[in-house]
């Protein structure tokens, strides 16, 4: 009967920890990305403005508009597309931050199988 009892309060205890998210400390500013692709680890580094952000990756800079559907999300659209998959836009969602760190999803616009992903502030 005791264990009746404790399940019921620990949902309820779990339902009200609520994962801390300043997203405005990470809407701007300088960051790295890395990832796993094909076994390798590689990073990235973008600076990102209101509106506008530049991306370099293995030497190579893109550029994309940065649209804010509010504190949290956003929609990436690169400028200079070189072929149609880079021409669909990303939503960008973070879900949780931590001092310097943000964990974000991100998926194409329209699109359901989204990917995690932590960022750095460097700046």
């Amino acid at each position: 009967m005791k264990k009746l009892l404790i399940l019921p309060l620990l949902l309820l205890l779990a339902s009200c920890y609520n994962q801390e998210r300043n997203c405005k400390d990470f809407k701007t500013g300088k960051f790295t990305f890395t990832q796993v692709i094909d076994s390798v680890q590689k990073t990235s580094t973008f600076e990102r403005s209101e509106n506008l952000q530049i991306e370099t990756f293995e030497g190579k800079t893109d550029t994309a508009s940065v649209r804010w559907v509010n504190d949290c999300e956003c929609v990436l659209q690169k400028l200079n597309p070189k072929n149609m998959q880079e021409k669909k836009s990303i939503s960008m969602r973070i879900v949780t931050t931590k001092k310097n760190t943000y964990t974000f999803e991100y998926s194409y616009v329209g699109e359901a199988k989204k990917e995690k992903g932590t960022v750095t502030k460097i700046d």
